[in-house]
């Protein structure tokens, strides 16, 4: 095998398929049209004008009379320098449930209150849950079992206006939002308009504020005002860790 089979390229990063560097990809979509042979091609030709290159259509079905529904499978021509590429992650020291109970008890000195939600119209509450309830998620133990924790979680639908007003009343350390529900991107709206809540009742710096869901990514929370954002793939002791240790680089210890 030649080095550009073997080794990617990593100023022309392109998918990996079959062999190294070929740019294979699978795509899926659906299309508001019959499925017929005029669909068929209307999908194909969609997928040239993405930059794929001999795309075959390999599963079509219809939806109903309207609708159809298309898997392709072809090579990406585009490519990305991945030697440019610039990423806003968190930086954060990966801690168990014990060492943060520890880091708690040592650097803060009290238990850290926590309100989470779903908010908006979002009624999808596996994300809080996750993070949140005693059981928590695939062995990773929600911050309800933590000792230097005090977690409440307020469910889902929640209105921005009733969880300012919650973490008024519980006087929280920290605010937990989960968004599910991304269609016409509501969450970003959403999420907006909470931080604009907590600006207007003065609240805003006083709390470490953390959004959390499928779609989110750091640098989204950044950009609308937030102080972390956790995507698929965080657990409890990933947010526990990284809000303990900003209430202490941000003196928030004596509330």
């Amino acid at each position: 095998m030649s080095a550009s089979e073997t080794k990617p390229d990593l100023k022309q990063l392109r998918p990996y398929g079959d062999t190294m560097n070929d740019g294979k990809v699978q795509i899926s979509f659906t299309l508001p049209v019959k499925d017929d042979d005029r669909g068929v091609a209307a999908a194909r030709q969609l997928a040239l004008s993405m930059g794929m290159t001999s795309p075959e259509v390999s599963f079509h079905r219809p939806l109903d009379k309207e609708f159809s529904f298309y898997i392709i499978y072809g090579s990406l021509s585009h490519s990305v320098d991945y030697t440019k590429i610039k990423h806003s992650a968190i930086e954060s020291v990966h801690m168990s449930m014990e060492e943060i109970d520890a880091y708690i008890r040592n650097n803060i000195k009290r238990k850290l209150i926590v309100a989470g939600a779903s908010t908006g119209t979002d009624a999808h509450t596996v994300g809080i849950d996750a993070i949140l309830n005693r059981k928590g998620f695939a062995g990773h133990y929600g911050l309800e079992r933590y000792q230097m924790f005090e977690a409440h979680n307020l469910g889902s639908q929640v209105t921005n206006e009733d969880f300012v007003r919650a973490a008024k009343k519980l006087n929280a350390d920290i605010l937990l939002v989960s968004q599910t529900v991304t269609q016409k991107d509501i969450h970003i709206h959403n999420l907006t308009e909470l931080v604009e809540l907590l600006e207007a009742e003065g609240l805003r710096h006083k709390v470490i504020l953390i959004c959390g869901g499928a779609r989110i990514t750091e640098e989204l929370a950044k950009e609308l005002g937030y102080d972390a954002g956790f995507g698929a793939g965080k657990y409890a002791e990933d947010v526990a860790a990284f809000a303990a240790r900003e209430i202490v680089a941000r003196k928030l210890v004596n509330r």
